[in-house]
């Protein structure tokens, strides 16, 4: 279907375009007023994943076409909207201006084209790579922002502009001051808060800027501890958050009130309770939904409940935050184990809840992986789901990375042997392409199973293999490290600190990656391995047993089924039982093995695939009315 605006006068006008429509799309005349405008427009159907259709918002020559529609997902107008702050444009959904020119929609054609429904996405998180980043929570809302914008929607995120004066800082000489401030009482004053903004892959990047965020150190402290500060920093990162799609005119126009907002982790958890407690009694954002993204349920944001005052909410609800520590946590007998606990003010409000994976979904119901929050959460697990994080299948790609000495495909795997020699002459281990080669990535602390590993490295090492070792964390793990490579000088390596280019070459050059950890809401470390045709190893927890499925060689026709091995529970006899297994494959079955790694070569890590289930929740979202207390 093609509709075609000609020679219109110039649209000089400050809203969006309505172009009315009945629910039929019966013909209609639509007229727009722009002078010498000669714009084609072409509305593409397409087929999603559950059998319906969607019309495409389509742009060219800076005009973007995008269907508006009721409730019930009957098309009731279009908007028409310039791309750049060159034009404004205004409503003539009752009125049209002089200078019209018709166009008609043919009824017959219009039927057959449902519409794909976008939304006004706001992200608002601690931090975003490439800007910020200490984990995962940096990948996702640096990642994930970018593919649902290339889906059609229209996507903000707001995170604080870190200044440490140093290198780093040079990552925001893009972002622009946008000349707009606004007041925020909290903690006992009223701050001034300014905004920076970014326009990049399609999304709209926006950084609050305070006195603050201006200091030494990654977002949460130093090398002294977590910032004293932390509650106030981020209750400032909120409450602009909400402000944003009010008052930052992006492109020409506010985001508005009927938004989506993401609030990442309990850093962005107060973004869901001052919409109900702030806005919604006077009728703003009543159109609005937010969703709580848990990465990791471990870190809740908790306070003295003397705090409450800072938030800047009224005093009738406390009762959202309020939490009560079990008498085995208190400090001593006279604590009465009163707090606030932000994340847990996020699970109360927000109209849904999201994790990293559906295994991490489930374990936070439950008491032994629900960090106190189990009951409250199961009390909402209707609306509980989990979707698993994608990965940046450019920066990990063996076929191009820049950081090994040797690419590969799935096509061609010859360059992985080629990896793994160069990575033990590097390291300085005899240089052996049959012996296994076991790798570990990751902090050294009990939540990755160090532990474990530690209790049984001596038995694996009395077997023809060689252990590599990259990470930084507890200090009795780091010794640990370096007196092993003492005593197995051919054996194992451990290499202490953190290197992306030494992490990129372990990931290619290994045959097998180990990930013995506690709990894990996504992992991202095994997506890298399978995508590097590693094979993982893994406790199955959380994301990582959702996405590595334990080697079946009977499956299929004697074919095989599998990625890796998954095992449970974590002890250190499981653990190098299913090690001992892996070896053995690798050794005496090389078909087998061959299958293992081209099958998790082929998987589709994308954020794209990602971004196509976080749709199906926006949907959900939608569809019950917001909170209200």
């Amino acid at each position: 279907m093609e509709i075609l605006l000609r020679s219109c006068p110039n649209f000089t006008a400050k809203s969006p375009v309505k172009l009315g429509v009945d629910r039929h799309f019966a013909s209609r005349t639509f007229a727009i007023s722009n002078k010498s405008c000669n714009v084609k427009l072409r509305a593409i159907s397409r087929s999603s994943e559950d059998g319906s259709s969607f019309v495409e918002d389509v742009k060219k020559n800076g005009v973007l076409l995008g269907a508006e529609m009721d409730e019930s997902g009957s098309i009731v107008g279009f908007r028409l909207v310039p791309q750049s702050g060159d034009n404004e444009v205004s409503n003539t959904h009752d009125n049209v201006l002089d200078d019209k020119e018709e166009v008609i929609v043919d009824d017959e054609l219009a039927k057959t084209i449902p519409t794909k429904v976008t939304y006004n996405i706001v992200f608002v998180t601690s931090e975003a790579s490439p800007y910020s980043k200490t984990g995962g929570l940096g990948d996702v809302c640096g990642s994930l922002p970018i593919a649902l914008a290339a889906r059609g929607h229209r996507v903000m995120v707001v995170t604080p502009r870190y200044l440490s004066g140093g290198p780093a800082d040079r990552k925001f000489d893009s972002a622009v001051d946008l000349d707009c401030r606004i007041k925020v009482s909290c903690s006992g004053g009223v701050q001034e808060v300014v905004f920076f903004h970014e326009y990049r892959a399609g999304v709209d990047w926006v950084f609050v800027d305070h006195p603050s965020f201006h200091r030494p150190g990654n977002p949460y402290g130093d090398s002294y501890g977590a910032f004293g500060d932390n509650q106030f920093r981020f209750t400032l990162l909120c409450h602009a958050a909400c402000e944003a799609p009010l008052v930052l005119p992006l492109g020409g126009y506010t985001y508005g009130e009927k938004c989506l907002f993401l609030a990442n982790d309990w850093h962005a958890g107060l973004v869901p309770v001052l919409l109900a407690a702030k806005y919604r009694p006077y009728g703003v954002y009543k159109d609005a939904r937010s969703i709580v993204v848990i990465h990791n349920l471990a870190h809740q944001g908790v306070e003295p409940a003397s705090t409450y005052n800072n938030f800047g909410l009224p005093p009738e609800w406390y009762g959202a935050l309020g939490w009560v520590f079990p008498t085995w946590a208190r400090t001593h007998a006279l604590d009465t184990g009163e707090a606030v606990n932000i994340l847990k003010g996020a699970i109360v409000t927000a109209d849904r809840i999201l994790t990293v994976s559906q295994g991490y979904s489930w374990e936070i119901t439950t008491p032994e992986g629900g960090n106190g929050l189990d009951e409250l959460l199961g009390s909402r697990k209707t609306v509980v789901n989990g979707i698993t994080n994608g990965i940046d299948v450019t920066e990990w790609n063996p076929s191009l990375d820049e950081h090994i000495p040797s690419h590969y495909s799935l096509d061609d795997l010859s360059g992985k042997i080629e990896c793994k020699i160069a990575l033990q002459r590097e390291l300085g281990l005899p240089i052996r392409p049959d012996c296994p080669l076991i790798g570990f990535i990751g902090r050294l602390d009990y939540q990755k199973g160090i532990d474990i590993i530690l209790s049984g490295t001596p038995d694996l090492l009395q077997d023809d293999v060689q252990f590599i070792m990259l990470g930084s964390g507890e200090k009795q793990y780091e010794d640990w490290m370096r007196a092993t490579e003492a005593t197995f000088k051919d054996k194992f390596r451990g290499w202490v600190g953190f290197n992306v280019p030494i992490s990129h070459r372990i990931t290619a050059g290994c045959d097998i990656l180990l990930m013995p950890s506690r709990f894990e809401p996504c992992g991202l470390n095994q997506l890298y391995a399978m995508r590097y045709g590693t094979v993982p190893v893994v406790h199955a927890t959380g994301g990582l047993g959702d996405t590595v499925k334990t080697f079946n060689p009977f499956a299929e026709e004697g074919k095989g089924e599998g990625t890796g091995w998954a095992f449970k529970p974590l002890t250190r006899e499981r653990m190098l039982d299913a090690l001992w297994v892996a070896i053995e494959t690798y050794r005496k079955h090389k078909t087998c093995w061959g299958g293992l790694m081209k099958r998790g070569m082929e998987r589709d890590y994308s954020w794209d695939n990602a971004a196509v289930q976080y749709e199906q929740v926006f949907k959900w979202v939608f569809i019950d009315p917001p909170y209200v207390s």
